[in-house]
């Protein structure tokens, strides 16, 4: 296999850029930190202002000239983030300085109620443009004349205090008079005024004075401040050094936060000017005094506008900032990449979304993600769960869409090219290590994300408050001397799952539409319940079904090829996507509806008679989403066994053209999993560690038969293993290379004396004064070292009469990276468990000596902030060392 051979020879692509962020230091500490990440493995960077003094001005320049030649000289690429400070908007706060007329817009609701019987009344509606509003205890206005204007005045029957009837709203605008008031004549009851103004005000704060993205002339200003002056000084270096540009978490930003789903009352919404022209030509009919149902619930009526909304303005979007900046990069021989905020479902809403995840990645040169701020951690796949923000991470999404949402836009968009980018690492402080990096990357990489950014390398005064952990910290991270293992492992993994095609049996629609149309089923829902069950899918959006053609052999979209679509929940859908379901099903494609059909379209406030998808046949309903798994195993979808429930394994399936590759992942936090799995392929397997580039005895064939291979699988916890099938894969790994491991052993537990030494990274590999344990204790019990952050060296002297081939080392109780040495011969290096070492080279009859090196965080010595939501665990080797040697029975085989 040709992917394995370049696994063997180094000759893989870099597929790593972490951010690397400046400030203006000094040249000499810029370069070193260069050379720290080329030796490491790393092939690129991102230069991100965190804040530079002088962006786009001469220091900047200054600055990039010498990263760009210091890239140059090592076969570097780079990127730049295109703005002053994320998230990209401001265009270095030149459309807030110089073209206020293209800073994000609005449109507000202010609402009054009042009651009828009222004849020849009026009711004053100037207070609602904001200006001369009178602060209570100031006495002072709250804000001066602005650039507020009105919309539409209306005024309507109120139902509730949430909700009006659509059927009475009356448009008032033409009698508005000089002095700010309308006039009303309103019936027996309670009426509601909804007074409609456009507005800048009143949006999040974080990105005031950000541009519109659903103009293309407010973007140009982000193009001519901030692309335009890079390509004048360096468009020679286009496309080779200069890779492109990188745009982080742009959003509409007219409110702070994820929950920002259309028809929050208290919300203001992207406008520009022409979007009720706009919103009329998509709705066949005058919307204009549809408007306030934007935010006030009014039934079927609403759910119709907000859809017709939401679905122009995230269109807009798309072409007019993510597909603008990218057609630019595209005419000048650069690729766009970067991302928008999915976090706790923000990817279908407003706020800090973009509208629509895979719309608002129309542009970009790859799929984008990041994960940060603790998000996602091990175990914590099932509920939300309390850490960095107040209302907690949604665990299910985190754990069973995030990833999914970025792989399934790389497989389903072709100018992707199956390239899926992830931002990651970042902010989750100094007890991050290295074991939890490699479990967040294998984590991505099991999911179909192939291209890594690292958060980030900085080289501002050590120690910086700002988001760590910092890769390199001028030196001092104990953990940096096994980030290369781990770059290494993530570049080869990268390699070895792209420019294939991924197999995944199920395809599950995009629930965006839905949740802009009424009562919904968030993704994650079917998706927690498939990837549990071992059942790869991918996340497909309705614009991606419209062009696909599906029979009884599978839906067909861009390469990819589901043997069945999962539809959840949905009040209403687009009448195109009913009318084309329909059409599939007849064709023979399994449909799975969850829940019960639609009863409407999201265009139409008519009844269901005119949804024209029906069960029976191959479109069925599955009524609980707990009966999902065991409906695709009842009717042959599901392709992937085990013989018990093993909710933590994760399995990924990936073809080339000669042979193809299966990644099994234990994502349990503290469980080793035991199991039989049974993989749809037939072909020889070779289970291979990636990380150490070694055989995997932890997965053993059992059996060949018709439905598959069987393979025991034994897999601590964080454990990953890829699988590769076929004869290419077996000539290049080689049959010999594959040794059993013993299934009956002879364990003997060393007891010492054991001495430790200690060391920080500045200090290695000078270590201090030994002290002699009587126990394998944290070291922060030890007189002096209750805030140690460092190295660890472990001497342990003892007598060995066993024998002396296939004899193992294995270490519990670790707390970061395993370094061995024994009788001075290096048996190698771990970053995770199993902390499992082969003796054969070391051991030696009579009197050995052992050498452990095992590393921590800096998290005891820094006691930062964003450590607070992690655990600190034990410093140094406290579980045990044993040797496990083959069972006397054993050992003639």
């Amino acid at each position: 296999m040709r992917r394995l051979t370049d696994l063997r020879s180094g000759s893989t692509e870099n597929r790593l850029f972490p951010l690397f962020w400046q400030h203006h230091e000094p040249a000499g500490v810029l370069v070193e930190h260069v050379e720290a990440m080329h030796r490491s493995g790393i092939g690129g960077f991102v230069v991100e202002a965190r804040p530079h003094p002088d962006f786009v001005g001469p220091g900047w320049w200054e600055d990039l000239d010498l990263l760009l030649a210091a890239a140059e000289e090592r076969a570097m690429q780079v990127w730049v983030f295109d703005d002053a400070h994320f998230p990209t908007g401001s265009a270095n706060g030149r459309v807030a300085a110089d073209h206020p007329e293209l800073r994000k817009r609005f449109l507000k609701l202010t609402q009054r109620d009042f009651h009828g019987p009222a004849r020849h009344a009026r009711a004053i509606v100037r207070y609602a443009l904001g200006a001369g509003r009178p602060d209570l205890v100031s006495g002072t206005t709250d804000r001066a004349e602005g650039d507020d204007a009105v919309v539409g005045v209306y005024v309507a029957r109120r139902v509730s205090h949430t909700e009006i009837d659509p059927a009475t709203i009356v448009e008032v605008t033409d009698t508005l008079d000089e002095h700010g008031t309308v006039a009303l004549d309103l019936g027996p009851g309670i009426w509601r005024l909804l007074i409609v103004t456009a507005t800048c005000a009143g949006g999040e704060k974080s990105t005031e004075g950000y541009l519109n993205p659903l103009l293309a002339e407010a973007t140009d200003v982000l193009i001519d401040t901030v692309y335009e002056p890079h390509r004048l000084r360096y468009e020679q270096r286009f496309g080779t050094t200069f890779r492109g540009f990188f745009s982080d978490e742009p959003r509409f930003g007219n409110v702070h936060g994820a929950l920002a789903s259309i028809g929050r009352a208290d919300m203001v919404l992207p406008w520009r000017d022409d979007l009720v022209d706009l919103l009329d030509a998509r709705a066949g009919s005058s919307t204009r005094h549809l408007l306030p149902l934007l935010w006030v619930d009014g039934g079927d009526e609403a759910h119709r506008v907000r859809y017709l909304y939401m679905d122009l303005v995230s269109e807009l979007y798309a072409e007019n900032f993510s597909g603008r900046l990218g057609g630019w990069c595209h005419r000048h021989g650069l690729e766009y990449i970067g991302h928008t905020i999915e976090d706790n479902n923000a990817h279908a809403r407003l706020g800090y979304g973009a509208g629509h995840f895979f719309r608002a990645m129309r542009g970009q040169d790859m799929a984008g993600i990041d994960v940060v701020l603790h998000q996602l951690l091990p175990g914590f796949d099932e509920d939300r769960f309390a850490s960095f923000t107040s209302l907690g991470w949604d665990g299910p999404f985190f754990h069973h869409v995030l990833a999914k949402l970025g792989s399934s836009l790389g497989h389903l968009d072709p100018t992707k090219h199956g390239r899926v980018m992830c931002e990651v690492f970042g902010a989750y402080g100094w007890a991050e290590g290295n074991r939890l990096m490699k479990w967040l990357l294998d984590h991505m990489l099991v999911r179909g994300v192939n291209v890594f950014v690292p958060h980030a390398v900085d080289p501002g005064p050590f120690p910086d408050v700002d988001c760590p952990p910092h890769l390199y910290a001028h030196g001092r991270d104990p953990q940096f001397p096994e980030l290369g293992a781990l770059m290494g492992y993530a570049n080869r993994m990268a390699h070895l799952f792209s420019d294939g095609v991924h197999r995944a049996p199920v395809a599950v629609l995009y629930h965006a539409e839905a949740e802009w149309s009424g009562e919904y089923q968030l993704v994650q829902e079917p998706a927690a319940a498939l990837n549990r069950a071992q059942i790869d899918y991918d996340i497909v959006p309705i614009d991606a079904v419209l062009p696909a053609d599906g029979d009884a052999d599978g839906l067909r979209v861009a390469g990819e090829t589901f043997r069945a679509l999962v539809v959840p929940y949905a009040e209403a859908l687009p009448a195109a996507f009913l009318v084309h379901v329909a059409e599939l099903a007849a064709n023979g494609l399994p449909v799975y509806w969850l829940g019960e059909l639609p009863r409407r379209a999201s265009e139409d406030a008519a009844d269901a008679g005119t949804v024209p998808v029906t069960a029976g046949g191959t479109l069925r309903i599955v009524a609980r989403t707990d009966d999902l798994v065991g409906t695709l195993r009842r009717d042959g979808i599901a392709d992937v066994r085990t013989d018990r429930p093993c909710p933590y394994l994760r399995q990924y399936r990936y073809a080339h053209d000669d042979g193809e590759l299966v990644m099994l992942l234990n994502e349990h936090p503290s469980e080793t999993l035991v199991a039989q799995v049974t993989l749809p392929l037939t072909a020889p397997a070779t289970p291979w560690d990636v990380l150490n580039d070694a055989a995997c005895d932890e997965v053993r064939l059992v059996a060949e038969h018709e439905a598959g291979t069987v393979f025991a699988i034994e897999l601590a916890p964080g454990r990953s293993v890829v699988i590769p099938f076929g004869a290419a894969a077996q000539d290049v790994l080689g049959r010999a290379a594959v040794r059993p491991r013993p299934t009956a052993v002879e364990r003997t537990v060393l007891t010492g004396p054991v001495t430790v030494a200690v060391a920080t990274q500045v200090q290695y590999p000078d270590f201090g004064t030994e002290t002699t344990l009587d126990a394998l204790v944290p070291l922060e019990t030890l007189p002096g070292l209750d805030r140690f952050s460092g190295i660890a060296r472990y001497r342990v002297p003892f007598e060995w009469a066993g024998p002396l081939a296939a004899v193992r080392l294995e270490l519990t109780g670790v707390p970061e990276a395993a370094r061995v040495q024994l009788n001075a011969v290096r048996l190698g290096t771990r970053i995770g468990a199993p902390y499992v070492f082969d003796t054969t080279d070391g051991l030696r009859e009579g009197s050995n000596v052992l050498e452990i090196e095992v590393t921590s965080t800096l998290a005891r010595e820094q006691q930062d902030f964003f450590s607070q939501y992690l655990l600190l665990e034990p410093t140094g080797l406290t579980g045990s060392i044993s040797l496990l040697a083959p069972a006397t029975s054993e050992e003639g085989h």
